[in-house]
């Protein structure tokens, strides 16, 4: 199982059920049975862009960039007695490919590190769209120039608007996926482990139900909080 699936299987035990199959079929749709009657397929509930070939998740492309940035980093040399340094850095899409942005990176964090004064902290603009900036670190460190985090500017925005939007992305995809073995079974269930909003607090219930206006034709929607598995709400 991957982590979405557990969190699923966590919530199912928790939901007292204790037939609990998992890829009945082989690996192939739906991620479990329960009870021998009950179909249920799994999903992450994230933020999702528009490209030229359908909708691609917001972290397709946030976590290998993160990736590619702290190897950046961890090639420069060790931090010396002028101290370390805490980079973060601001992107929007689209970028420019890896190679073309690393380069302007490395070119600016090198004239960086060859003339750093006695601010504490830094910007520099290496395309309109990313940005980094430099903290001076308290303590020395181990590398001069030490990750810091990043912040997605296509991510973010009004909680229940995100969630409005990306629901309906995935059980759209969802739906299309089991067309042709939806009648193996007697119901079908979608769990959506909800990165967006991290669960629907008991005080949003009536919002959520009267302005999703998400139509579907599952048994159940469930949207689960992956901070506590015991945590869900029906669509």
């Amino acid at each position: 199982m991957d982590q979405s699936e557990k969190l699923a299987y966590d919530y199912l035990r928790c939901r007292g059920f204790q037939d609990i199959v998992y890829e009945p079929d082989g690996n192939v749709t739906p991620d479990f049975l329960v009870n021998k009657e009950i179909a249920v397929e799994v999903r992450q509930l994230n933020q999702n862009e528009i490209t030229d070939s359908g909708y691609r998740s917001l972290d397709e492309i946030a976590i290998p960039l993160s990736m590619k940035f702290k190897n950046l980093l961890a090639s420069f040399r060790s931090a010396d007695s002028g101290g370390s340094w805490f980079v973060r850095y601001s992107f929007k899409r689209p970028l420019p490919p890896w190679d073309e942005l690393q380069s302007l990176i490395r070119q600016q964090l090198e004239e960086f590190r060859d003339s750093r004064g006695p601010e504490g902290r830094t910007r520099i603009f290496i395309t309109d769209d990313f940005q980094l900036d430099l903290i001076r670190a308290t303590n020395n460190h181990s590398l001069l120039f030490v990750f810091g985090g990043y912040s997605d500017s296509d991510s973010g925005g009004w909680v229940f608007g995100e969630t409005q939007k990306n629901l309906r992305i995935c059980i759209d995809e969802k739906t299309k996926k089991i067309e042709r073995v939806r009648v193996k079974y007697e119901q079908w269930w979608l769990i959506l482990i909800d990165y967006i909003g991290y669960g629907v607090e008991d005080c949003d219930h009536k919002l959520y139900r009267e302005q999703l206006g998400i139509d579907h034709n599952w048994d159940k929607v469930i949207l689960l909080n992956p901070m506590n598995t015991c945590s869900a709400f029906e669509l």
